[in-house]
C-alpha cells in the first residue's frame, strides 16, 4: 500500500506533509506534489499534515488514477524535504474540484 497525491494539490502545493515524511518520498512540480509509490513505506504521517485532504491512500477507489501520475512525474521531478510557503494562489483554490485542467507538468523547485 501506498499513499497519492490528489488534484487538490494542484494550485496550493501546501509542503507541510513532505516535512514530516521520513522516507523523502515527495516530488514538486510547478505547482503540485506527488508521492513515489515505491519509495513510501505506508506510514501515513503525511495524510493527516495536509490542510486540503490531498492525501489518500491507495485502498481508496479513486486512487487508482492517481496512482500512475504519481509514479509518472515522481520520476522527472525533484525531490522536495522542507516545507516551503504554498503556492500564491493556495487560497484561492484550496476549495475548487476538479483541477487536472490547472496540472503542469513543469518540475519544481526541489530543495
Amino acid at each position: 500500500m501506498t499513499f497519492v497525491v490528489t488534484d487538490a494539490c494542484i494550485k496550493c502545493k501546501y509542503t507541510d506533509c513532505v516535512e514530516v515524511c521520513p522516507v523523502d518520498c515527495f516530488y514538486e512540480g510547478e505547482n503540485t506534489l506527488v508521492i513515489h509509490p515505491d519509495e513510501c513505506i505506508d506510514c501515513g504521517v503525511c495524510e493527516p499534515e495536509c490542510p486540503i485532504e490531498a492525501i489518500i491512500p491507495d485502498t481508496e477507489s479513486e486512487a487508482d488514477k492517481w496512482l500512475e501520475i504519481n509514479r509518472k512525474y515522481s520520476e522527472k521531478w525533484p525531490v522536495i524535504t522542507q516545507k516551503k510557503a504554498p503556492l500564491p494562489t493556495a487560497e484561492e483554490y484550496k476549495d475548487v474540484k476538479d483541477k487536472m485542467k490547472f496540472f503542469s507538468e513543469e518540475p519544481g523547485e526541489g530543495d
